[in-house]
This record gives structure tokens, sequence and C-alpha cells, in this order.
């Protein structure tokens, strides 16, 4: 078997280029016929330029840890679109800022929950039996503890820090990955190509991440869109309740907790915050909807 194989030609390469980029077009093209999910993408787009250039729009130190008690609680103006906090600082500047935190621990806790969970996740689907069960067994261990609940336990048993809050949101989307992959690779793995991979004897582990995981994608990444909004949430509510970014450092959950004390008389110190977090869950779950639509082959 070994023996009549022969490497791909370019012909062969071109075309196999060719048919990937006309799906990525063909996938592109049905995710903008989505209004919604094209209105989310661009918001998110739109709010990642402002975290990866906040430091460019608003100086850290004066804008958002320097005390201006002259201008304390000053509601949104010309000077101060957001307004300004009980101690003066710009409201808009620690937003942005706040921004970056935010998104970054979404971003990094749900890759680290991709990697890990989708790594388990192929192994117990490729190889399924005892390896299987294990691994499964202790990711229904893991999910039937609520996801907000463990990160609690794991953020108060490693104390409150950034650090620890990645940890534990990561840890916690582990199981779900794990899940959503083995679903994806039992539907995959006894395809011919990857019967055709066994045969001439590709490794496991190439078999697995060059034929297997390619092909599994859609609802991976649907669930990415997805869970990145729910970290987001979770990092929001866990800086709300104290066990999450610590002042003088901006995070909405933790400008949301700050503001609720001034709720009665400065109402934008908890809103703005608020609707920052609604619209960006909203606009995630949006792409999220857009995307499954756009992979899903039943609908083509």
């Amino acid at each position: 078997m070994n023996s009549s194989a022969r490497p791909a030609t370019s012909e062969e390469l071109d075309f196999l280029s060719v048919q990937k980029n006309s799906q990525f077009r063909e996938t592109f093209l049905r995710l903008c016929q989505n209004k919604a999910a094209v209105a989310g993408m661009i918001f998110l787009v739109f709010l990642i330029l402002l975290a990866v250039f906040a430091d460019l729009l608003f100086d850290y130190q004066t804008t958002c840890v320097d005390l201006n008690i002259a201008e304390r609680l000053q509601w949104p103006s010309a000077e101060h679109w957001f307004g300004t906090d009980q101690f003066g600082r710009d409201l808009l500047a620690r937003v942005v800022h706040g921004s970056r935190v935010s998104l970054s621990i979404g971003f990094i806790a749900v890759a680290f929950g991709l990697v890990v969970g989708g790594i388990l996740g192929a192994i117990a689907g490729f190889f399924g039996g005892a390896v299987d069960n294990v691994i499964m067994r202790l990711c229904d261990v893991f999910l039937a503890v609520p996801m907000m609940l463990m990160a609690i336990v794991i953020v108060a048993a490693l104390g409150a820090s950034m650090v620890n809050l990645v940890i534990a949101l990561a840890i916690s989307c582990v199981p779900t990955f794990a899940r959503i992959v083995r679903s994806a690779v039992l539907s995959v793995r006894d395809m011919e190509y990857v019967e055709a991979a066994r045969a001439i004897g590709v490794k496991t582990g190439r078999t697995i991440f060059r034929y297997i995981l390619p092909n599994c994608m859609g609802p991976i990444i649907v669930q990415t869109t997805l869970r990145i909004a729910a970290t987001i949430s979770n990092t929001a509510a866990l800086s709300f309740l104290g066990l999450g970014v610590k002042e003088p450092q901006p995070e909405w959950g933790a400008l949301l907790s700050s503001g609720r004390d001034f709720i009665r008389d400065s109402g934008y110190l908890a809103t703005i915050p608020g609707v920052c977090i609604m619209l960006t869950i909203l606009a995630l779950n949006l792409l999220g909807d857009g995307l499954r639509d756009a992979l899903d082959p039943r609908l083509k």
C-alpha cells in the first residue's frame, strides 16, 4: 500500500488550495448575508481596535490612575464624554482600558480551554473505549458544578488576581470544549479519508490534527465565540463580587461594582459599563449565530 502512494502533483496541490479558498469565500459571503452577524462583527472589530490602541487614545496613568477630586462625579459632557467617577477619573478612558482587560481575559481563558479541551476531546473521540470513558467521566464531574461556582471556588482558593481569574475561567472552559470536540470527531473519524490515512501509515497524531480536526472546525468556531461571551460575562460577575480585577486597574465588572454606590445620583457610573458588557456579549452571540448558519451544510 505504501509503495503505491505517490506525492501530490503541483496541479493537485493548486486545486486543493483553490478549493479551500473557495470554501472560505463561500462561508464568508454567507456570513455577510446575515446583517445581524455583520453588525456584531463590526462592533467587535471596533472594540478590539479600541483595546489595542487604548494607550494611544488615553494615557493610562493620568486618566485611569491619578486622582482629580476637583472634577469628581461630573455627568457626561463635551469634555468628558462618559463623565467622571468618584475620584475625578475620566470614565471613557477607564472603559476603553477596561475593554483591554475584559477582552484579554476572555480570549486567553477560552484559548487555553480550547487547546486543552480540544486535545482531550480529540483523543477521547478518536480512540474511544476506556480512554473515552475516563476522559468523559472526568468532564462530567466538572460539568456537574456550575461554571460560575467553579470559578468562584478556584479564585477563592488561589486568591483574587487577574492571573488566578484567567486560570479559573480557563479550567471551567475545558470540559465544554472536550465534549464538543469529541462529538465532532466521532462524526468524522470513520470517513473514507481517515481510513485512507490510516491505510497508508499516517501517524495517529498527524491523522487527528491534519485530517480530523480541520473537518470539525464548524461547531468548534461557533462554540468558541459563544464561550468568549460567557467568559466575559463571568469575568465581570467575579470582578463585581470582588474576586477579580482590583482597583485601580479598570475592568468592566469592577467599574460596575464601584458605580453601584452612586447609582441614585450618578447612575451613568453603573449604566455605561453595564451597557458595554451587554453590547459585547450581544455582538459575540450574533456573530456566533451567524457563523453557525454559514457553516451549516444543510443550509447551503
